[in-house]
């Protein structure tokens, strides 16, 4: 019967004369919930947060194909990637509002576990963005490889340092997959290929700037011959230049991830090498329709890979690289 109506909603809804309405912002725009009546399909996101640029993207990318689609959504986080918490009751809510698809990226998996099964109890598709979950409730992941596109920010480091030299990590979480995959990735082809490179055991900063600054402070300090960081997110990424700058310390190689004014700016200045890029507008694009397919009863698989990017000064500007980042 939920197919039925949701099936009747999309003939409905192709048939709309007004564009969709989508969400924005870290509250519902969508409002209501469910399908029934003959209103535009809905689409619930949770991201697992909002102030970062790489979200913004991301909800632009899912604002675009849900005009495309003609559904409509609400996107959301929490203020920063460690609150877990709130995440969880946004989650909760959005359960609430009986979407038709529900959007997720978990920041914790066991945390969110409990209301991923409420969603396949109450019949509501779960799409995965970004992080995936240890689950097989999600019918399909849209996110970036980021064990290997981890292995391509190690690449370039071990290049940079001539195979030699001690190395920091910040990561922003060990709870997310993409917190571990992005740590994982790096030391993995750190062992494997770069023996000569000492890596010091990473430190989490919540992709929180001002305590990812604290902590590269304290590992330059406990550390003066190190040779390089490397930052596995937007937050972190920015939170190392400022330690750094703030410590005094020069001629560190810096290597990021993700994209945004500050990595941007620090590329062309100088002071970070470089940084792996993801698609975030091609993962909320990708997001949503994934949705409009579930609820079509599409097969879907069980990952998508959106892609990524190694960019520094020698590529920033160009036609491949200068779509994909986001300022």
């Amino acid at each position: 019967m939920r197919n039925q109506r949701i099936g009747a909603a999309l003939v409905a809804a192709a048939f709309a004369l007004t564009a969709a309405a989508c969400g924005g912002g870290s509250s519902d725009a969508g409002g209501g919930g469910g399908s029934g009546g003959g209103e535009q399909p809905y689409v619930a996101i949770v991201s697992k947060g909002f102030q970062h640029q790489f979200w913004q993207a991301v909800k632009q990318g899912a604002e675009q194909e849900a005009a495309a689609q003609n559904v409509r959504i609400s996107f959301e986080g929490p203020a920063t990637e460690s609150e877990v918490e709130a995440q969880v009751n946004m989650l909760q809510n959005a359960l609430g509002r009986q979407p038709d698809v529900l959007g997720f990226a978990a920041l914790d998996s066991r945390a969110s576990a409990p209301l991923l099964q409420q969603a396949r109890s109450q019949s509501i598709p779960v799409i995965a963005f970004d992080s995936g979950v240890d689950s097989d409730i999600p019918l399909t992941t849209a996110a970036t490889n980021n064990k290997a596109a981890a292995g391509e920010a190690a690449k370039h480091m071990a290049e940079a340092l001539g195979g030699t030299g001690k190395v920091g990590l910040v990561v922003h979480d060990q709870t997310s997959r993409t917190g571990q995959d992005r740590r994982d990735g790096f030391l993995e082809w750190m062992r494997t290929n770069a023996p000569g490179i000492q890596v010091l055991d990473p430190q989490y900063g919540g992709g929180d700037q001002a305590k990812s600054a604290d902590i590269t402070k304290a590992i330059l300090a406990a550390n003066p011959d190190l040779r390089g960081i490397y930052a596995a997110n937007e937050g972190s990424a920015i939170g190392v230049l400022r330690g750094v700058a703030e410590s005094g310390r020069t001629g560190l190689t810096v290597i990021g991830f993700d994209s945004g004014s500050g990595q941007i700016e620090a590329i062309r200045g100088g002071t970070m090498l470089g940084a792996v890029t993801q698609d975030p507008i091609g993962m909320g694009r990708e997001l949503v329709s994934s949705a409009v397919k579930a609820m079509r009863g599409e097969q879907l698989p069980k990952v998508i890979d959106t892609g990524f990017f190694w960019y520094d000064s020698s590529n920033i500007d160009s036609d491949q690289i200068k779509p994909l980042l986001y300022e």
